[in-house]
């Protein structure tokens, strides 16, 4: 029931919206999936966290009655009213560390929203390959079912064979096998789709990757995609946090101030004055700076070795991308359709026969799929060099 109503909602929806873009629809799900929502709420849960970290002590506030022999009521009487505070320079300290942190938890929510919307960006780009192959089994279904009337008109003239209306109609029933499993791959897609897009309703019928994307210079493609891979930065902001965090420990050894107010009572007399004190963090700073220091130097570690591991995938893509780039321009498109339209008129014509046709028509068929996967494939790796731009 729930299947029929998404998918009655996505139909609904497409009359009334028509196709989005890929832009579009990665618009929506960034406004729609929940996982972002939930992420967005954390970070503002982590940020007020983080503040809370700077706040001033709560007040103190005590009163102490006293009571003797031969008194009514109240002997004597104490109010204290206290008011601790950390030294002034460690406020400071602390405040550019909470902003550091800030910046640490902002870059964890950006980097979960972009693999989110990159999972959405490939699902849009295998739903284009899969509309592009289920294009291409229209054309050969179509074209089974044409050879069909035709072979089975010949053979009741007695110009053609029952083996060669077999071949036929066992070509047309592989040709329905593929474009039923293309349609199961098609709904499970947009079904992922979908969810990410918080189930709200999606049409997708592109059949086309996004123009002006024929990028040559791989060197700026490797430089852009470095500079803006966002666990990279995470990382460096985690070293530029750890550090900060080290110079609020150094500052340790500072006391921390009391402030207050003291009144004291003895019958009618009244006695009134201020508190001044200080602590000395003797034993609760013990090892804190060693621990932050060590922190430190994981977050070095850790940057340098998502520095190294960035580099080589990266390069990996750019290298992938050009292999793939040159395997897909080495198929012509044009030339291989012109070639299967020859086909079908020369076996028409009885220039060919059924089996020869078959074999050139289904390599030319499994070239075109192969084609088209190359640029699926290439266009996918350009969507994980590029996930900066989202």
């Amino acid at each position: 029931m729930k299947k029929v109503i998404i998918v009655a909602a996505v139909l609904a929806f497409g009359l009334n919206a028509g196709a989005q873009s890929i832009d579009e629809i990665l618009r929506s799900v960034e406004q729609n999936n929940k996982e972002l929502q939930a992420l967005g709420e954390r970070g503002k849960a982590d940020a007020l966290d983080i503040e809370a970290q700077n706040n001033l002590e709560d007040p103190s506030v005590e009163y102490s009655p006293f009571f003797a022999k031969g008194v009514d009521g109240i002997a004597t009487s104490e109010l204290v009213v206290k008011q601790g505070f950390d030294f002034p320079t460690v406020y400071a300290a602390r405040s550019k560390s909470g902003k550091l942190q800030k910046e640490v938890v902002d870059l964890g929510y950006q980097t979960s929203r972009c693999n989110i919307l990159l999972s959405a960006k490939q699902l849009c780009l295998d739903l284009i390959l899969l509309n592009q192959e289920r294009e291409l089994l229209e054309k050969r279904r179509k074209n089974a079912e044409e050879l069909l009337t035709m072979y089975e008109t010949r053979m009741k003239n007695g110009d053609a064979t029952i083996l060669e209306v077999n071949k036929v109609k066992m070509d047309r029933m592989n040709v329905q096998t593929e474009v039923t499993q293309n349609e199961v791959a098609h709904q499970t897609a947009l079904q992922s789709l979908l969810a990410l897009n918080g189930n709200m309703p999606l049409e997708f019928s592109l059949k086309d990757y996004p123009s002006g994307q024929a990028l040559v210079d791989y060197e700026a493609l490797y430089d852009k995609a470095v500079s803006s891979e966002l666990t990279l930065r995470s990382a460096r902001a985690e070293v530029k946090a750890s550090a900060q965090e080290v110079k609020v420990n150094r500052q340790n050894w500072l006391p921390k101030l009391e402030l207050g107010y003291r009144r004291n009572t003895d019958g009618s007399d009244a006695s009134n004055g201020f508190m001044v004190g200080a602590s000395f963090p003797l034993f609760s700073g013990r090892n804190k700076l060693k621990s932050a220091k060590a922190r430190l130097q994981e977050s070095t570690l850790q940057l340098d070795n998502v520095k190294v591991q960035t580099e080589n995938n990266v390069r990996s893509q750019v290298n992938e991308m050009k292999q793939l780039r040159k395997a897909a321009d080495t198929y012509d498109t044009a030339l291989l359709n012109s070639t299967l339209d020859l086909l079908r008129k020369a076996v028409e014509g009885g220039e060919l026969s059924l089996i020869d046709y078959y074999v050139e028509a289904d390599a030319i068929y499994k070239n075109l799929q192969t084609q088209m996967q190359l640029e699926n494939r290439y266009q996918k790796v350009l969507a994980e060099l590029t996930k900066g731009d989202l």
